[in-house]
């Protein structure tokens, strides 16, 4: 599978990073850095596009502004891709109304898409298109195994981790840890490594996407913990 990336700061570039490190191997990663900076309204697109992208199968938009949400119908047109994956952990990247219109300008175009919020809650049942679920398998909602040796975790075996990487970074952290310490320990390495997901309270939901994707965690190093308890 041959993924293009949107990205135009830190975060992106760190997703980005940690796919092409513990993607399969016959994967290939293709960035495109986009402007850092939009106008209010964009009027016209073409300013502000590339002259030419690589074909590719997934278009994956990371950016870090509305302005590039609103380039990804025109970047798909570009790059050929048969499916996107637009998380938003952030909603001032991606608000509501932008997504919906987003999203039915992809549709009628015939291209699948996906806008897990946060990131790390994408799973496989998003969408059937077959990019996006192989894409999910490996990179979406936290999915692994633990082993214990008297009360204590001595290994972590990852089957999905978020595409940002920390994952690993918690498995290695709780290597040692007592078992009835695996939630709590979790949910405190995931601020430490550190999530990137926006920590604004949602009127909507009552809640913060970082504080969405902390308890992602903690529930499924919970779940491994109980799995493992129980063999």
């Amino acid at each position: 599978m041959h993924i293009l990336s949107i990205i135009n700061g830190s975060y992106g570039k760190r997703i980005v990073e940690n796919i092409r490190s513990h993607s399969p191997s016959d994967w290939k990663v293709s960035t495109w850095v986009a402007p850092s900076r939009f106008p209010p309204i964009i009027e016209e697109p073409e300013e502000f596009l590339p002259s030419s992208l690589p074909r590719a199968d997934l278009l994956l938009s990371l950016g870090e502004n509305a302005g590039v949400a609103e380039l990804i119908p025109d970047l798909c047109r570009l790059s050929r891709v048969k499916a996107v994956i637009a998380p938003c952990d952030n909603r001032d990247w991606l608000p509501s109304g932008l997504k919906n219109q987003i999203k039915k300008e992809l549709e009628d175009s015939g291209i699948e898409c996906a806008f897990p919020s946060p990131f790390c809650s994408l799973t496989e049942k998003f969408n059937k298109n077959e990019y996006i679920m192989l894409f999910a398998r490996y990179f979406g909602e936290p999915k692994v195994t633990l082993a214990q040796d008297q009360g204590k975790i001595n290994k972590v075996t990852i089957e999905r981790e978020a595409p940002c990487g920390c994952t690993r970074f918690i498995a290695k952290k709780i290597i040692g840890i007592e078992v009835q310490k695996v939630e709590e320990k979790a949910g405190l390495f995931h601020h430490y490594y550190p999530c990137l997901a926006s920590g604004k309270v949602d009127p909507r939901s009552g809640d913060s996407l970082l504080h969405q994707s902390a308890n992602i965690t903690k529930l499924i190093f919970k779940k491994a913990m109980q799995i493992e308890k129980e063999k």
